[in-house]
């Protein structure tokens, strides 16, 4: 089994912040993943998220977005857990990071940002920062145009910089395919 986490806030006011590239990856993921045109997320009130569910090569992926608001996202995780009896080598998580530029990303395990508070929340519940992530590039900032970290990522991307989502969202479906393997 695994767990995809896509970390974001809920709602069409938060839709295309930096903040929610992880909600935004989800929907690749699951889109592609069950290689259809549209996702099939369904509201799960037990979990706190929205949940798509499917069988890749007879494992089960579930792929959630929970709908706590990023800061208690480790709400929707505990109970993700609990429902699915997931382990944490199961779990992965995709969140903004503002430590890799726009376009990179990285799948680590343990390692992340200094600060983000979605998954501050995560660890607090699990009680560890042994996890996947899959830490998605969002600093577009240059020179002297850098306003705050915690402005920044609320601040949705700029119509020039959604093509550049669109090239890296496949490139994360490859790595973590290959990953999987491991």
């Amino acid at each position: 089994m695994k767990l995809i986490v896509g970390l974001g806030n809920p709602g069409p006011k938060y839709a295309k912040n930096r903040h929610n590239v992880g909600f935004l990856c989800a929907d690749y993921l699951a889109t592609h993943l069950f290689e259809r045109d549209e996702t099939m997320f369904a509201n799960s009130s037990r979990t706190l998220s929205e949940i798509a569910e499917l069988v890749v090569d007879k494992e089960r992926i579930i792929v959630a977005k929970p709908q706590t608001y990023m800061n208690r996202s480790g709400d929707a995780v505990i109970r993700l857990f609990q429902e699915y009896k997931c382990k944490r080598e199961d779990l992965i998580v995709i969140h903004d990071d503002l430590d890799i530029p726009l376009g990179k990303f990285k799948i680590t395990v343990g390692t992340g940002p200094k600060l983000h508070n979605g998954l501050a929340s995560i660890e607090s519940v699990l009680g560890t920062v042994a996890y996947t992530r899959i830490r998605l590039g969002v600093d577009a900032r240059t020179g002297d145009n850098r306003p705050a970290g915690e402005a920044y990522v609320l601040s949705d991307f700029l119509p020039a910089e959604m093509p550049v989502l669109a090239t890296t969202f496949p490139s994360v479906l490859t790595r973590l395919k290959a990953f999987w393997k491991q």
